[in-house]
């Protein structure tokens, strides 16, 4: 091939000595700036293997000269992190919930430090801002509570969830399947229907809600109340007003009659620490729904119980 060279006579350029149908290949010699930065990168990429996590093995990979990790760079700046937060994480930790409010600056960190914490472990199920999903999970932003919307009757339920088989200390309400269990029939559910529009405004007294009233009273009055007000001591939600998370319809309603849905919240003190409950109670709380907390009870505090009536 070395007999084909030749030097071109308008470029001034050895020829490589490949042809094809008369056209001759240049070979142009690569240029200098690009060579030394191939001979750089080698360089760097050998050095790179020799101080750096580099060749992969079966339960991990070469660790490298200087040991160094982005896992262990991660610890170490979440420790630094925190060092930083220590100060007012152990003054959450020492205040009791229902004190936080008379600490704003306390409270003001425990509510940022909820938010975070929401976006990470609540959001899937309550949205973004807390309101919930129709049919499916509540709205954490209006007055509307099941056992009380007070500091630590929101620390409570976070901590302990609603309706988790293996704990004993979870919320716990049931309502019963009046059409699936045939405890009520087709024209009792009907009535009873027509009552709890009639209380909750949507519907005028008729014939049908004045028959269900007796059925209301037989069989929904002992957790919802005597007027539908609802019940904290059960989790039973109140009939009166126009929140509704499974829908206030006639066809909701009747549904949740026949069946309803008693969903579940996982309780959180198996996943997160008490501070980190703490501050998400205080952000549930700073959503627009929180409650003042209750007056002391005489006989509950004689018990050793709490306000909402838990040990």
């Amino acid at each position: 091939m070395a007999d084909h060279k030749r030097i071109d006579e308008v470029t001034g350029t050895s020829t490589s000595g490949h042809e094809w149908d008369g056209i001759e290949e240049l070979d142009t010699p690569m240029p200098r700036w690009w060579l030394w930065s191939l001979y750089a990168t080698i360089v760097w990429g050998i050095a790179y293997v020799i101080l750096y996590p580099a060749w992969p093995m079966v339960h991990g990979a070469t660790e490298g000269v200087l040991g160094w990790t982005s896992r262990g760079q991660l610890e170490a700046e979440m420790r630094a992190d925190a060092q930083r937060r220590a100060p007012v994480v152990n003054a959450i930790a020492a205040t009791q919930i229902a004190d936080l409010p008379a600490k704003p600056e306390l409270m003001q960190a425990a509510v940022q430090g909820g938010a975070a914490a929401f976006r990470v472990h609540c959001i899937q199920c309550h949205g973004a801002g807390g309101a919930g999903v129709q049919n499916l999970y509540p709205s954490l932003t209006d007055d509307d509570w099941l056992w009380g919307g007070d500091l630590a009757t929101i620390e409570y339920t976070i901590t302990h969830g609603i309706r988790n088989p293996d704990h004993e200390a979870t919320r716990t309400s049931l309502m019963p399947a009046f059409g699936r269990d045939g405890i009520l029939d087709a024209g009792q559910i009907a009535d009873v229907v027509s009552r709890v529009r009639v209380i909750s405004g949507q519907e005028k007294e008729s014939a049908s809600s004045v028959r269900g009233a007796a059925v209301f009273e037989a069989n929904c009055a002992v957790c919802h109340g005597a007027s539908g007000e609802g019940g904290r001591d059960f989790g039973a939600p109140k009939l009166t007003d126009a929140i509704w998370l499974y829908g206030g319809d006639r066809a909701s309603i009747t549904a949740t009659v026949n069946q309803p849905r008693n969903g579940v919240m996982p309780r959180w003190n198996s996943r997160l620490d008490p501070v980190t409950i703490k501050m998400l109670a205080a952000y549930v709380y700073s959503l627009g729904g929180g409650e003042k907390a209750p007056a002391p009870n005489p006989a509950a505090a004689a018990e050793g119980q709490g306000a909402d009536g838990q040990p």
